[in-house]
């Protein structure tokens, strides 16, 4: 499909068609106690749901994410990176998956619960809710970086050099001016991503002087 005209790509999860949909993210930051009941730890797992996804379609996946000291978190996973393309511009084209609507959850009142209990609503989500998210991923064919604000790209998809591995890494600061306030607690995330079976899930906590870690009870090597 690369080298394509961009409106003739199939949609999936996302609308190839549109980089950003700024009434999207607006109707995120308005309903922010609605789209991220739980605080920050949900958006931890609307995060943690991709690579989950992609475990299940590859049959197993591993996954880690990290709690760093001033309230950012990392989720770092090794599947196949986000899908990203050429235009018939030559130009590359990652999913949109950080500043347009998952078409599978958003607006579906039936939409899957997460391991908290809350309905799925996507990416997005945690991009129109942080005030900074970093978004790189790295495929066969490439790797690329992209900085957002409040889900608006300020970066263009910026090469960045292979390393020789597959997967993305999403670094996020939560709004904590939006988000609902409650606490993020490593152990408890851990416990939530036994919901996961085929995804092997680490939790590093880094807040404190006494690095934490737990897992779902896999080796994770």
């Amino acid at each position: 499909m690369d080298g394509t005209a961009r409106d003739t790509w199939t949609n999936t999860t996302h609308d190839w068609a549109a980089a950003v949909d700024a009434g999207h993210l607006d109707e995120v930051r308005a309903d922010a106690a609605g789209c991220a009941p739980g605080g920050v730890a949900h958006l931890v797992l609307e995060v943690l749901a991709y690579p989950a996804d992609e475990a299940d379609a590859r049959g197993a996946g591993r996954c880690v994410v990290t709690l760093h000291p001033g309230g950012s978190v990392s989720v770092r996973d090794d599947g196949r990176g986000t899908d990203t393309r050429v235009d018939e511009h030559g130009e590359a084209v990652r999913k949109p998956v950080m500043a347009t609507k998952d078409l599978r959850f958003f607006d579906d009142p039936g939409a899957e619960l997460l391991p908290d209990g809350h309905p799925r609503r996507g990416m997005s989500v945690v991009a129109a809710l942080s005030t900074r998210l970093l978004h790189t991923n790295r495929r066969l064919d490439g790797a690329w970086t992209q900085r957002y604000e409040h889900g608006l790209p300020v970066t263009g998809l910026d090469p960045v050099e292979p390393d020789g591995t597959t997967g993305t890494c999403v670094t996020f600061h939560p709004d904590a001016s939006l988000l609902p306030q409650s606490p993020l607690d490593a152990d408890r995330l851990t416990r939530w991503a036994a919901h996961w079976p085929a995804l092997d899930v680490r939790v590093l906590d880094e807040r404190g002087l006494d690095e934490r870690a737990a897992s779902t009870g896999r080796d994770g090597g």
